[in-house]
């Protein structure tokens, strides 16, 4: 077998995978081709009010997640979505757009399909996560970067350095600081906007327009 493949298999033995569905047959197939599979089943029945917490695949009944579609929705939810739909009407087509699930199985259920379906399920989720991780670390490198801007333009203002002064100033407090750029920029517009609030303002270097130092 393929090394890929291998760990494939491995990692879906490790898969903890919740069944919201209502006994029956399909519920049965559904459950006999994970447990070949190799997953660990959890049955859930009636339908919960949030999605299931401690697992990592939750196969749902598409038809019931109107009523509360927020909460199942991919983004808000940490494991993987593949919603089971029983009929592809407007209806089900537009809870199935709300939940933005990973994958979708149709009845009715085919063991063919489960492990497919899975697969690239749980792909689309890593994917998803992977993008998700880049953009926020993509705002948070933009939001340290406009209170870094924004610090030297309170050190240029009140401690009359240019902006390379001010930005080697703030990159040597936060080597003795062991912090980092942008954590001493965000004391130094704290401690700007506390100053000002009470009617202060940071103390000003530098010659006045009277050639006095203040």
């Amino acid at each position: 077998m393929d090394h890929s493949l291998r760990r494939l298999y491995e990692d879906l033995r490790s898969v903890a995978v919740a069944v919201v569905y209502p006994p029956g047959e399909d519920r049965d197939l559904l459950v006999e081709q994970l447990k070949r599979i190799g997953c660990r089943i959890h049955l859930l029945w009636p339908f919960p009010d949030g999605p299931p917490a401690g697992v990592d695949v939750i196969f749902f009944q598409v038809s019931q997640c109107g009523r509360n579609s927020a909460a199942w929705s991919a983004s808000e939810v940490e494991a993987t979505l593949i919603a089971l739909s029983e009929y592809e009407t407007p209806t089900t087509l537009k809870q199935l757009l709300k939940a933005n699930a990973h994958g979708v199985l149709t009845r009715p259920f085919r063991s063919a399909g489960v492990l497919s379906t899975l697969v690239l399920a749980r792909s689309a989720k890593q994917f998803q996560s992977r993008q998700q991780s880049k953009i926020i670390k993509l705002e948070n490198t933009i939001k340290a970067r406009r209170v870094i801007e924004k610090a030297i333009r309170v050190l240029m203002d009140h401690q009359r350095l240019d902006e390379r002064a001010a930005y080697e100033h703030m990159r040597t407090r936060a080597t003795g600081l062991r912090v980092s750029v942008a954590e001493v920029a965000a004391m130094i517009v704290e401690a700007s906007e506390a100053m000002e609030k009470v009617g202060l303002g940071m103390p000003r270097t530098g010659p006045s327009q009277n050639g006095r130092m203040y």
